[in-house]
């Protein structure tokens, strides 16, 4: 705990508990790598469109309002998901749940490389969403269960299966779109094959929990201010990330090698600076403020963007990736820091809220570009991340109140956990 902000990474003797893991993080069972690894491509899949949208729309005839809607339908699907998987895995178990999840990421992935039209692509990428986010809720947990050398050294190596598969969705997309923009989609959908088998043969069943999560619990969960107060903030930050993420492939009207060169950069700065830089930076000045001050900075960065020349919006759109690798870390912590309930069902309450963001934000910004300008979009991004700021400053008494109140040994498991869930 530091001073009266939300912990972070220290546990209860002073130390961080990612350096004591990271000397264990390479010795692990098969079957925490082949969780991780499986993890890796399905973070992959969130970016795997990002250089190929221009692509999809030359292909399908779509205007980039129709392909945007990859997007919308994928993390719509997911944040209703948030209310169901728990609910599932509960009942399941973690494997049986792992599977289901990576079976229907299979089908809807290759389902997705055979479309005919935009409107059945949309539609399987909604299938794969309500995949993905069966596995991605669940992955944590059971690498957790089944890892050696402690849950900080499995925390870490999930962490870096985040950010690389943050980073290499765009690479890849890149690499296998150039030749078609159907080939990334079975390409996805094979990896994940080859991860359903590893997870079938090396991964034993976890345990249930003792109590079953009904339906409502996320919704309830809600119901605590501070966590409401984190939602709220985090659904304004994720439109503007998702803005950047969705509509700025459009804005930058490259070739799949660049626009995937692009945001494998952004990827890697948003990895080093989510898993490395954030909890340094809130050890000095605190969650509250750290947070505070990168979504102030995401709001310059977004709008300079929006009216800078294409070197300039090149040179913002990778600088973003930093600003948001410290606000995932920090509102995950933050998120779960300030809730009393079970941390998967503060999670899933969370989610609920913050995914809607995600999915509005690639619907509406090609609207807004066409009721006005190209600029636009990114003004009302910057604008919706400065309110997010404002939240935070407003409600900065409840958030750090609340979390006064928590034991600081679970702060590192939290920090994962939400953008698992």
């Amino acid at each position: 705990m530091r001073g009266k902000e939300p912990s972070t990474a220290e546990g209860p003797t002073g130390t961080d508990p990612l350096d004591e893991g990271a000397g264990s993080i390479l010795r692990q069972p098969k079957a925490v790598w082949a969780t991780a690894g499986a993890s890796v491509v399905a973070f992959m899949g969130i970016g795997l469109v990002d250089p190929i949208l221009p692509s999809i729309a030359q292909g399908l005839h779509a205007n980039a309002s129709q392909v945007s809607l990859l997007f919308t339908s994928y993390f719509l699907i997911t944040a209703v998901a948030m209310l169901v998987t728990g609910f599932v895995s509960s009942r399941i178990g973690g494997k049986k749940t792992l599977l289901a999840g990576l079976a229907l990421v299979i089908v809807f992935a290759a389902l997705s490389g055979t479309s005919g039209s935009v409107g059945e692509l949309v539609g399987f990428r909604a299938g794969w969403g309500l995949g993905n986010a069966l596995f991605v809720s669940t992955s944590l947990a059971v690498i957790v269960g089944a890892a050696a050398g402690g849950s900080a050294a499995a925390i870490l190596l999930y962490e870096s299966a985040l950010g690389l598969g943050m980073a290499c969705g765009p690479l890849l997309g890149a690499l296998l779109g150039d030749a078609s923009w159907r080939y990334p989609f079975f390409g996805t959908a094979a990896l994940m094959a080859v991860g359903f088998l590893c997870i079938t043969v090396f991964l034993k069943e976890q345990p249930r929990p003792a109590r079953k999560t009904s339906l409502t619990d996320p919704l309830k969960a809600l119901g605590h201010g501070g966590l409401a107060s984190a939602a709220a903030s985090a659904f304004f930050y994720n439109y503007a990330f998702f803005t950047v993420l969705a509509f700025t492939p459009f804005v930058l009207d490259m070739t799949p090698y660049k626009s995937g060169a692009v945001f494998f950069a952004w990827g890697v700065l948003l990895a080093v600076f989510s898993v490395l830089v954030a909890p340094r930076l809130q050890e000095r000045f605190g969650s509250l403020k750290v947070l505070g001050g990168s979504l102030v900075l995401l709001a310059a960065d977004v709008v300079v963007l929006g009216y800078g020349s294409h070197t300039t919006a090149i040179v913002c759109t990778i600088l973003s990736g930093a600003f948001i690798g410290v606000n995932n870390t920090v509102f995950t912590e933050l998120a779960l820091g300030v809730s009393d309930a079970p941390r998967p069902v503060a999670s899933a309450g969370y989610n609920f809220v913050r995914w809607f963001a995600a999915a509005a934000a690639p619907f509406l910004a090609p609207k807004i570009e066409e009721w006005t300008n190209v600029h636009i979009p990114f003004v009302v991004a910057g604008a919706a991340a400065l309110v997010g700021a404002v939240i935070v400053w407003v409600r900065r008494r409840v958030l750090s109140h609340q979390a006064e109140e928590l034991q600081p040994q679970h702060a590192v498991e939290d920090s994962v956990a939400v953008f698992a869930n």
